[in-house]
Parts: C-alpha cells; sequence; structure tokens
C-alpha cells in the first residue's frame, strides 16, 4: 500500500460527511445491494490554484451501469504549487492514491481480488484526469497516462473523464 496523501474526510450528498472508512462502508454496501449488477468505480481529481496555494478535490464515484450511483468527495489543500504543470502531476498523484486505497481496502475485506473483478459482480476501477487533446495540458498526456497505466490502472482523458471534470469539478 502507498503512503500517498489522499483526503482523510469525504462528503457524499447522499450521506453527508464521511471518515473515509464510512465512505468505503457505503460503497460496499451500494455495491451490495444488488450482487448480479455491473459496476464502475471512477476516481478523479480537480484543482484550482490562487498565490502558490492549490485546492484539491477527489472524488471517488461508484456507477451501478443503467442504474445510477453514489460519490463521495475529498478536499486537500497543498501550498507551493505553482505553475499547472505543478498542478496536474499533483492531481494525478491524488487520485493513484485514493485508487490504491480503494483497492486496498476493497480486497482487505475480500471484495477486491484485482483491479478487474470481485465476489459482487464486475467492477471496472478507472481513474480520470482532468488533461486532453486540447489546451495548455495535451503535452502532459503520454507521461500522465503512462504513469498511471505503469501503476496498474486504467485511464481516462478528456473527453472522457467526466470524474475529474464534471464531478469533482462541481466541488472546487
Amino acid at each position: 500500500m502507498s503512503d500517498r496523501i489522499i483526503p482523510e474526510v469525504f462528503n457524499s450528498p447522499t450521506f453527508g460527511r464521511l471518515e473515509w472508512e464510512e465512505a468505503v462502508a457505503k460503497m460496499i454496501a451500494f455495491m451490495g445491494t444488488d450482487t448480479k449488477a455491473s459496476y464502475e468505480v471512477i476516481i478523479g481529481t480537480d484543482s484550482e490554484a490562487v498565490s502558490g496555494r492549490a485546492d484539491f478535490v477527489s472524488a471517488v464515484i461508484v456507477h451501478k451501469k443503467g442504474k445510477g450511483g453514489v460519490y463521495f468527495w475529498g478536499r486537500l489543500k497543498i501550498d507551493n504549487l505553482y505553475s499547472m504543470r505543478q498542478r496536474i502531476w499533483q492531481e494525478a498523484i491524488i487520485s493513484l492514491g485514493v485508487a490504491e486505497k480503494v483497492v486496498a481496502d476493497f480486497a482487505a475485506i475480500g471484495l477486491f481480488n484485482n483491479h478487474q473483478s470481485d465476489d459482487l459482480g464486475r467492477i471496472n476501477l478507472e481513474i480520470h484526469v482532468d488533461i486532453g487533446p486540447n489546451g495548455e495540458t495535451r503535452q502532459m498526456i503520454s507521461e500522465i497516462v503512462g504513469m498511471i497505466r505503469a501503476n496498474g490502472f486504467k485511464v481516462a482523458t478528456k473527453p472522457l473523464s467526466w470524474g475529474a471534470s464534471h464531478v469533482a469539478d462541481r466541488h472546487i
């Protein structure tokens, strides 16, 4: 397991303010309501910076394909990040930390043997990064995507990275 920095407290429009362990329990309970369904776990982080202080919001979305979902978001503030490049890298690193924590916590209770499937039905875990072929972030795509894939995770970029660009962005 990683020692990466991740938010300790998560919020949910459905369940309110939760410690990480409570959020994981709600995710598992949600997936347990229909063990035959197919689920996606999407993790994305977005950020905003003012005068070197960056505000990062990470979202964990549990999507029951075709039937809705629940999501949880947490916030971190990090100082001394002055460039967009630094912030984009930090977004990806935070998302990786959250993904590693999800996998480790699900595996600890026997639900997640790998990134692809578990006993609750099919779960796809994917990290959504807020970079794309248009704009300043286009030069970073191969670097960020390569890092996430090298850590064993699927990755989506814009315009398919709605977990970062829409869900996490909503709480910046």
